[in-house]
């Protein structure tokens, strides 16, 4: 059973006049009957934010098929502190902007009095939503934003981590482990040209210390960095200039999907030709790869989650590949990485307010870091590593292979993450 908010809001107004009348109460029957049937309309509300529009909705396509899922599996209500509660799910769009990120975030902890809010999709999501909850003192879970950008673009000191707020999903290091492994596997001159925007993201895998950098020059690979650029930059010239006189043979970075596309088309106006092209964000999704038609074939990215993922859920009990069979039969679509993710936000949520002692921010809090959870995307239990507010989901790499009509996305490295299979080889681009 799904409460509005004006309803829950109502009891609140009626209980507050009744505390308002004193003794004068005791002569206004009508109005007591009232305080029992208040107490019994508590209903728990989670708050959830992701982009559905702009240039990282992508990242939102799967929130109807999994809200609609979540709403079903709660409508007859949840056991929390010994008694079932209605749930009801607010969600906001973000609109892949982090000042409405923190709008939205603003609203659902001071408008609807969120018991915990969850959101995902990026730093300019997660960060600020993030950051609202963490000042407003709600409990907070988000995902699908490497920890780092997560973490570090929110000021983080390692040292004391944040109080309110938790994440789970990789790292750099895991996704520079993952690349390597991919590169690795083929022939190349190790030259690389870097394409970093100038966001948390960009700057976050660009940085000189914690980023790709470093990582690549111990691997033996050399970087290529012109500069961070700016969002929806319509120009690439001088960042293909720069690769080309370098003799890059492979491109990396992580854009947005506009600004690979840009990049993409320019390159081949230009007679860029590199062997391989590994991009994070831009190339998680069969939409933004088959509006690059032929040349979306044998591009490469990191795989966080695919139906070749060996973890089922702890909700439903669905297999990754039932998960994923199940939105391509309610979407007409194809699967998309962020369907494990959106799941698992939910799953980690409801466990984590099933065993909340009580519905009070600090027993939310407390059940959220007792959290001991095995997910669609894998284990979640924050130990305090890499730091006290994130705990790591597994990584791999793969390529987009045109098989017969469509595209696949083929996992061609597992080093990171043997666990998960791999189903095929990595093809050098022609």
């Amino acid at each position: 059973m799904l409460h509005s908010s004006s309803q829950a809001s109502a009891g609140h107004v009626s209980r507050r006049r009744v505390v308002g009348v004193g003794l004068g109460a005791l002569a206004a029957p009508a109005v007591l009957r009232l305080i029992p049937a208040n107490a019994q309309s508590r209903v728990i509300k989670i708050g959830h934010v992701s982009p559905k529009t702009g240039p990282l909705a992508g990242f939102g396509e799967a929130d109807a098929f999994i809200l609609e899922q979540v709403r079903g599996i709660l409508s007859p209500g949840l056991q929390s502190a010994g008694r079932s509660y209605p749930v009801q799910i607010i969600t906001k769009d973000s609109q892949s902007s982090g000042s409405r990120a923190a709008e939205v975030a603003a609203e659902l902890i001071l408008g609807d009095k969120v018991d915990l809010i969850v959101a995902s999709a990026t730093p300019d999501t997660t960060n600020p939503v993030a950051d609202q909850a963490e000042v407003n003192e709600v409990p907070c879970i988000t995902t699908n934003c490497p920890w780092q950008p997560y973490f570090f673009g929110r000021n983080g000191d390692p040292a004391k981590g944040f109080t309110w707020t938790y994440h789970f999903f990789w790292g750099l290091e895991d996704v520079i482990g993952a690349f390597l492994a991919l590169w690795d596997s083929v022939s190349t001159n190790k030259i690389v040209g870097g394409l970093f925007p100038n966001d948390a993201d960009g700057n976050a895998w660009g940085d000189p210390q914690r980023g790709l950098p470093p990582a690549l020059a111990a691997a033996g690979y050399k970087l290529t960095d012109p500069g961070r650029y700016q969002l929806m930059n319509n120009d690439f010239t001088s960042q293909i200039s720069a690769f080309k006189a370098v003799g890059a043979q492979i491109v990396t970075g992580n854009m947005i999907p506009p600004d690979f596309a840009t990049f993409w088309s320019q390159a081949a106006q230009q007679g860029f030709r590199p062997k391989i092209v590994t991009i994070g964000k831009a190339l998680l999704f069969p939409s933004v790869i088959d509006s690059l038609g032929a040349r979306g074939n044998g591009l490469t990215t990191e795989i966080w989650w695919t139906p070749d993922h060996p973890f089922k859920s702890g909700l439903t009990g669905q297999s990754a590949k039932q998960l994923a069979d199940a939105f391509v039969g309610a979407s007409k679509r194809p699967w998309t990485q962020p369907i494990g993710f959106q799941h698992a936000l939910f799953e980690v949520a409801i466990d984590v307010l099933k065993r909340a002692k009580a519905l009070e921010p600090k027993e939310i809090l407390n059940a959220i870091v007792a959290t001991d959870y095995s997910s669609i995307v894998g284990p979640v239990k924050w130990t305090g590593q890499p730091v006290k507010n994130v705990t790591k989901t597994p990584l791999v790499a793969g390529q987009w292979q045109r098989k017969a009509d469509k595209f696949e996305l083929v996992i061609t490295a597992n080093k990171t993450a043997p666990a998960i299979p791999t189903t095929g080889q990595l093809a050098l681009l022609s």
